[in-house]
C-alpha cells in the first residue's frame, strides 16, 4: 500500500506554493473530503479552462462525462484512494468549454497526524498521445493488409494456371459424359463423374483458402497447432512458388501448441516461402520445419529473447544467401534486396514486429551460395489447440413433406439446380433472379417456407437486405443465405440472427438437401 501525502510544514508552504503553481503541463489540486476543490494550479487553468475563482468551491465530479457522473464514478475514487492509498486511471475528461479530453488521473489521500483531511489529485492531458498510439496501431493494421496483399498478388497467377487445369477436368469430364450418352454407354459415367466433382472440390478448397487468407481481419492470438496448420497451406505454398521448387516439410512429432494469430503465422510462412523462392531464381528446395525448443537464459540472451518454452516454425531455402553486411539490415522496414518493383521491403520486418508483439522473435541464418533459414520463435501455450468441428459425414438427403422454398439468385444455373434437387426431393420451389422479384413473392400470400437467397444480387438491394426487409411481414422466416464470399459477408454485428444460416459456394447438393431439412425441421 501507497504512503498518504502529508501536509508540509507550515515554513515550506509558500515555497510549497510556488511549486506547484510553475507546473504548467500537469493539473494539480487539492479537494476536500467531500470532493470539493481547494486550490488550483496554472496547468489546471490551462488543462481544463478554468480560473481558480470559477471552480475553487465546486465539486471535482463536474469534470467527469454525465454518464460516469451517473454511474458514481468520481466517488468510487475516492473511495479507492482512501482505501487504497492511491487511485489511478485513465478516461475521458470535460474541459470548461463542454470539450473532452483523454486525462490521467492519479488520486492520492493526505492526511494530517495520521487523520484524512483530503485529497490531492494530478491530471494529465493525454489525447495527443492517445491519438498517436491509436494511429500507430492503425498504421499496423494496414501495414500487416498491404503485406498480406503482396503475397496475395504472388499467388493470382499460380492460381490461374491451376484453375484452368481444374475448369479444363470439369469440362472435358462434362463432353465426355455427353458423347457416352449420346452413344448409350451409360455404364461409363460414373468415372466422369468422379472426375467432375474431384476437380470442382479442389477449386472449391483453393478459393477458400484464398478467400480467409486475403480478407481483412482482426488480429486473435489463441492456441495454434503449428503442425496441423503448416500441413494444411502446403498445397499452397506449393502452388505459390511453382513447379521448379520442390517443397518439403518435416514436423516435429508430439509439437507443443503455440499461441499466435493462425492469421498472422500463415501471413508469415507463405511470405517466408515467397521470399525463398524469389533468392533460388530458376529452381532449388524449399524446406518447412517445425520443432520444440527450451531456451535458457544464456540463448535467451543472445537471441534477444525472454528464456523459455517456444515453439520453432523454420522456412530454409537454398538460394544465393545473404552477405554479411546486408544480414543485420534485413529485418529493417522496407529494407529489400529485391529489384524494383518486385517487393516494399516490409514482409520481414512486419514478421519481426508481430513475433515481438506475441513475445517471441524471430532469428536468420544465412551463408552465401547456401541458403537462408529464417526461424519463428513462438511462444508455448499449455493447453490444445482450439478443436474443429467434426466434418459431417455424406448422407442420403433426407426428403421434403411438400414445403414450399423460394430460391433467389442471379445465377440462372444455380437456380436450376437448386429448383430441379428439391423438386426430387419433394418440395415446391419457387425462383426469383432478382431482389425486387424475390420481395414481391415474400410480401404477397404465398405460404414460404424457407427462403434461399444469394448474398450478393444486383438491383440495389442484396440478400440480406431483402431478408430484412420480408422479416417485418414475416418475422418467424427462415433464411439460408448462399455466398461465393467469405461467410462473413452475410453476418450483421459478427452474428446471425435467430432462424438465418449460411452456406458458402460450392456445395454438394447433398448438403444443401441435409441443410433445408434441419432449417425448416429446427
Amino acid at each position: 500500500m501507497k504512503q498518504s501525502v502529508e501536509t508540509p510544514p507550515a515554513a515550506d508552504d509558500r515555497i510549497y506554493e510556488r511549486l506547484i503553481q510553475s507546473v504548467v503541463d500537469y493539473a494539480i489540486y487539492m479537494l476536500d473530503l467531500e470532493g470539493r476543490v481547494i486550490s488550483w494550479n496554472a496547468g489546471a487553468e490551462k488543462i481544463k479552462g478554468y480560473a481558480a475563482a470559477e471552480i475553487i468551491g465546486d465539486n471535482f465530479a463536474r469534470f467527469y462525462t454525465p454518464e460516469e457522473r451517473d454511474a458514481g464514478a468520481p466517488q468510487n475514487a475516492l473511495r479507492l484512494a482512501a482505501a487504497e492509498g492511491r487511485f489511478a486511471a485513465e478516461g475521458w475528461r470535460l474541459r470548461k468549454d463542454g470539450t473532452r479530453f483523454w486525462a490521467m488521473v492519479v488520486i492520492d489521500p493526505v492526511r494530517a497526524d495520521g487523520e484524512l483531511i483530503g485529497f490531492a489529485k494530478i491530471t494529465r492531458d493525454m489525447t495527443e498521445l492517445r491519438e498517436a498510439q491509436l494511429e500507430l496501431e492503425r498504421s499496423r493494421q494496414a501495414l500487416f493488409q498491404a503485406q498480406k496483399m503482396e503475397a496475395v498478388g504472388q499467388l493470382t497467377g499460380g492460381l490461374a494456371h491451376d484453375f484452368n487445369n481444374l475448369l479444363t477436368g470439369v469440362t472435358g469430364s462434362l463432353d465426355l459424359m455427353r458423347r457416352r450418352l449420346d452413344q448409350g454407354r451409360i455404364s461409363e459415367l460414373d468415372r466422369y463423374i468422379t472426375a467432375a466433382q474431384g476437380a470442382t472440390s479442389r477449386a472449391a478448397a483453393l478459393t477458400h483458402r484464398l478467400l480467409a487468407f486475403s480478407r481483412r481481419q482482426t488480429l486473435e492470438p489463441k492456441a495454434v497447432d503449428a503442425n496441423k496448420l503448416v500441413a494444411e497451406m502446403e498445397e499452397l505454398v506449393r502452388r505459390t512458388v511453382g513447379p521448379s521448387i520442390l517443397v518439403q516439410t518435416d514436423l516435429s512429432d508430439e509439437l507443443w501448441t503455440c499461441f499466435w494469430d493462425p492469421n498472422q503465422l500463415e501471413n508469415a510462412i507463405l511470405n517466408l516461402c515467397i521470399n525463398g523462392r524469389d533468392a533460388m531464381g530458376d529452381g532449388g528446395r524449399l524446406i518447412v520445419e517445425t520443432a520444440n525448443a527450451v531456451i535458457d537464459a544464456d540463448a535467451a540472451a543472445q537471441r534477444d529473447m525472454p528464456p523459455g518454452e517456444y515453439v520453432a516454425v523454420a522456412v530454409s531455402d537454398t538460394g544465393r544467401g545473404i552477405s554479411p553486411e546486408l544480414l543485420p539490415r534485413v529485418l529493417e522496414p522496407f529494407f529489400t534486396t529485391k529489384a524494383a518493383g518486385k517487393g516494399t521491403g516490409l514482409g520481414l520486418s512486419m514478421i519481426y514486429g508481430f513475433a515481438k508483439q506475441s513475445g517471441g522473435q524471430i532469428r536468420i541464418y544465412s551463408e552465401i551460395g547456401e541458403g537462408t533459414t529464417v526461424r519463428l520463435y513462438l511462444p508455448r501455450h499449455r493447453g490444445d489447440a482450439q478443436a474443429e468441428q467434426p466434418k459431417e459425414q455424406p448422407a442420403k438427403p433426407p426428403a421434403g413433406r411438400g414445403e414450399t422454398v423460394l430460391i433467389v439468385d442471379d445465377e440462372p444455373t444455380i437456380r436450376m439446380l437448386v429448383s430441379d434437387t428439391l423438386a426430387d426431393l419433394g418440395y415446391q420451389a419457387i425462383e426469383a433472379a432478382d431482389a425486387p422479384t424475390g420481395l414481391k413473392l415474400l410480401e404477397s400470400d404465398v405460404a414460404i417456407d424457407l427462403l434461399i437467397t444469394d448474398v450478393g444480387l444486383p438491383g440495389g438491394m442484396n440478400g440480406k437486405q431483402m431478408a430484412d426487409v420480408a422479416r417485418r411481414r414475416r418475422p418467424d422466416l427462415k433464411v439460408l443465405f448462399i455466398t461465393g464470399y467469405t461467410e462473413n459477408a452475410a453476418i450483421s454485428n459478427g452474428r446471425l440472427e435467430r432462424g438465418m444460416h449460411v452456406l458458402s459456394k460450392p456445395f454438394p447438393m447433398e448438403k444443401l438437401a441435409t441443410r433445408i431439412r434441419a432449417i425448416i425441421e429446427g
